[in-house]
């Protein structure tokens, strides 16, 4: 597997693969892999000749206070992982490489998309997130991307920018892969005490409970009525904080009053310091 630092060395090879009648995907990541970062690569290595994954901590979609020092880094760990499921390069660059001095240039969505769910609490987040893959795109030019479905806004944030941008790239949405007790599985998930990690399954209880509602239901549901099931779920656990629980379209983003066939919930809980999210599709 082939670990590069600098741009010009990700394109040099993609260059070569290229001259050879090879396609690729890429995995956007900001490391401390697990089974759902695993879980891209393996769709990438099963659908591309060649897979390039990246792994960058991105300052620029981090605000201040966030936890951009504390993310969690393990960049032997995430290659061992990386190897084991077939990726063939990494491009790991630094903070100057990627953002050298005087860069001045973002890509930011000009639409209500970005203000809804975490864009309310995070309101720059998605002008990083927009501007670290469009240049990973444009550094890899890669035929396919994968993300996972646990981060359905940036998924949708990024589906829209690959149309409005003309980027030619099809964008693969993967499914959200979890603990045996329903966690989604995310690098955060480190954070937590055992008490908190316990605490945290309140979240996919939540799900289950709304899911069972919808389930029950011959006619389209209310959102308020399933949004309220699944507050009174979450504030039932003392640890647990609610950021919010929201029911949106999947591709809008903007909210629906029921919920139907293509409808996104969506949830960020507090455990502690903690923000975790997760979210369902009808």
């Amino acid at each position: 597997m082939i670990i590069a630092e600098t741009i010009s060395e990700v394109r040099e090879q993609v260059r070569a693969w290229r001259a050879d009648g090879l396609t690729v995907g890429l995995v956007p990541t900001m490391g401390a892999l697990h089974e759902g970062h695993a879980s891209l690569v393996t769709a990438a290595a099963a659908q591309c000749d060649r897979v390039v994954a990246s792994v960058f901590v991105n300052p620029t979609q981090f605000a201040a206070g966030e936890d951009l020092e504390s993310y969690p880094r393990d960049f032997e760990h995430d290659c061992q992982i990386l190897s084991a499921k077939g990726c063939d390069m990494v491009f790991h660059p630094s903070v100057g490489e990627m953002y050298p001095d005087g860069f001045a240039t973002y890509v930011n969505l000009e639409s209500e998309m970005t203000a809804q769910l975490c864009g309310k609490s995070r309101p720059s987040h998605f002008r990083g997130v927009c501007t670290v893959v469009s240049k990973l795109f444009n550094i890899v030019t890669p035929d396919r991307a994968y993300f996972g479905q646990k981060d359905a806004q940036q998924l949708a944030v990024i589906k829209q920018m690959v149309r409005d941008l003309g980027f030619g790239i099809e964008i693969v949405g993967c499914p959200t892969v979890r603990e045996e007790d329903g966690l989604a599985k995310s690098s955060r998930n480190t954070y937590l005490s055992a008490e908190e990690r316990s605490a945290a399954r309140v979240l996919y209880s939540s799900i289950t409970a709304a899911q069972e509602m919808i389930a029950a239901s011959d006619d389209e549901v209310p959102a308020d009525e399933v949004l309220e099931l699944m507050r009174s779920v979450v504030s039932a656990e003392p640890a647990a904080k609610i950021d919010y629980i929201e029911a949106v379209d999947s591709i809008s983003l903007m909210p629906v009053e029921y919920v139907k066939k293509g409808t996104l919930i969506a949830l960020a809980v507090y455990i502690g310091k903690t923000r975790l999210i997760d979210n369902f599709t009808v």
